[in-house]
């Protein structure tokens, strides 16, 4: 039960911020609009509509670290991280569309966190699945 609080508290905290920072800060950058509407708002959409169809595939419990299934279906059969690839979109996204130093600061480092994490996830996966997570991740690339 802990697991997924832990995952979607920090998860939607991080985007809550991110949010207040590019409304607050919108257009600081000298982001072309051309360029922030063009590219941001389809990276935003392609991220949700990945991140929420996973969801909706997992369900909320194991898309926040409860143990399940091994997936190696759907995005998963191109990723082993699909939803951290999306979400980093969507962070990339919301950069260029708000186009704010601050939203820019906060998303790189969350970003950060999202390549790193993982790292930290696939000990845990290679003891809970064993070989058919090892041959899955000799298949798959991490990220895209």
């Amino acid at each position: 039960m802990a697991t997924p609080i832990l995952v979607w508290v920090p998860t939607f905290t991080l985007f809550g911020i991110l949010i207040v920072l590019g409304v607050i800060e919108w257009g600081s950058l000298p982001i072309p609009s051309w360029l922030r509407f063009g590219v941001g708002i389809p990276l935003i959409v392609a991220g949700n509509v990945i991140v929420w169809s996973e969801v909706a595939q997992f369900g909320i419990a194991q898309t926040g670290g409860a143990k399940g299934t091994l997936r190696t279906s759907g995005m998963y059969r191109y990723s082993r991280n699909p939803q951290y690839a999306a979400d980093i979109a969507m962070i990339i996204g919301w950069i260029v569309l708000c186009a704010s130093s601050g939203a820019a600061l906060v998303g790189f480092a969350g970003i950060a966190v999202l390549i790193t994490a993982p790292f930290a996830e696939e000990p845990w996966l290679e003891e809970q699945y064993g070989s058919p997570f090892e041959n899955y991740r000799a298949k798959v690339r991490r990220f895209l």
